[in-house]
């Protein structure tokens, strides 16, 4: 008999077995991001799951955003799926459809939509998607696989070798056990540039320093005569993945020092060390448009690949007004 299950209720034994047997498992999809996302004060976080027979077959985690003031709460409240869902291997498709229609359900009245945001190929289930609501829209990513270091440091683009070694010779390294107070520098560094160039709104420090307490959680950050100049946060899906999160450096700001480089180059060896096989840079963007972020990343040799994502709108009318909402406040920063 299917039954859906939420929250503290999904058996955490059963969440962690499907974890290590699903295909399309990623760090945000586990217990322990799930209790993570639920600590935090400024986001409402969900589990939803699905069971046949005792059996957990699926599980999505997410949470519910909002940014601003009431007015501007009210536009921009969205439910965001990092990683896609957690499938079992041999999930059916009346599962799935039960797993994703209790997700609208639960989320209808509390997200304008849902986006899943596919960090592993979910095209097998694509009917199903799109049959209970949601439209896949294209979105690249680069992984590289950490298993043969002789291999990962070959296909590092020249320029990009140089810019690493040039940072090393110059005085540039990584922080080997960063402090609280070296996480509240790096935040510092990554609140300008979302501020100035990202310009979306970033989660408040506090999310940062959970992070820093997170068991699953490493800070990459470099530091150059003292001062944190760049870095990242990487979580672990132990022995899989590493993701990298919330990059960012101070390129251009001293002679001969490439942060972001160096960032992406220590995150990468993290991977290698802790035994994982693939370091995901998380998005690349949309293909048919220029980025020059994918670029970047294109030149540390990864493979690009295009998992998408998937969008289910609840209410379209607050979702047309919410885009331009968000291009107005770009242009206005």
């Amino acid at each position: 008999m299917l039954k859906v299950v939420e929250g503290d209720r999904i058996d955490s034994v059963s969440w962690d077995g499907l974890v290590a047997s699903s295909p399309v498992a990623s760090w945000f999809q586990t217990h322990e991001a799930f209790c993570f996302f639920d600590r935090a004060s400024f986001m409402e976080a969900f589990a939803i799951g699905v069971e046949n027979d005792g059996v957990l077959k699926g599980v999505v985690v997410g949470y519910v955003q909002k940014d601003g003031g009431k007015v501007k709460q009210f536009f921009s409240r969205r439910a965001i799926v990092n990683g896609g869902a957690l499938l079992a291997v041999d999930i059916t498709d009346e599962e799935l459809r039960v797993l994703l229609k209790a997700l609208k359900t639960k989320l209808k009245r509390k997200a304008i939509y849902i986006e899943m945001r596919n960090f592993e190929d979910y095209s097998q289930w694509c009917l199903v998607f799109e049959e209970c609501g949601f439209k896949y829209e294209p979105h690249l990513n680069f992984h590289l696989n950490c298993e043969d270091w002789g291999m990962v440091e070959s296909k590092i683009g020249k320029h990009r070798r140089r810019y690493i070694r040039l940072s090393v010779k110059n005085g540039a390294k990584l922080v080997e056990s960063p402090s609280i107070e070296q996480v509240r520098s790096y935040y510092s560094v990554l609140y300008e540039l979302y501020r100035t160039k990202i310009k979306r709104p970033l989660f408040p420090l506090s999310y940062f320093e959970a992070l820093y307490e997170c068991g699953s959680c490493r800070f990459i950050l470099i530091e150059y005569e003292g001062s944190i100049i760049g870095g990242s946060v990487c979580v672990v899906l132990a022995n899989r993945t590493v993701y990298e999160w919330f990059a960012c450096g101070k390129d251009g700001a001293y002679k001969n020092i490439y942060p972001s480089s160096l960032t992406k180059y220590e995150g990468i060896r993290f991977a290698h060390d802790n035994g994982c096989k693939v370091f995901d840079m998380m998005g690349a963007g949309k293909p048919n448009e220029e980025y020059g972020v994918r670029d970047f990343k294109a030149e540390f040799g990864g493979d690009l690949v295009e998992n998408g994502r998937l969008l289910m709108v609840n209410h379209l009318s607050l979702y047309l007004i919410g885009k331009i909402g968000v291009n107005l406040w770009k242009f206005v920063k």
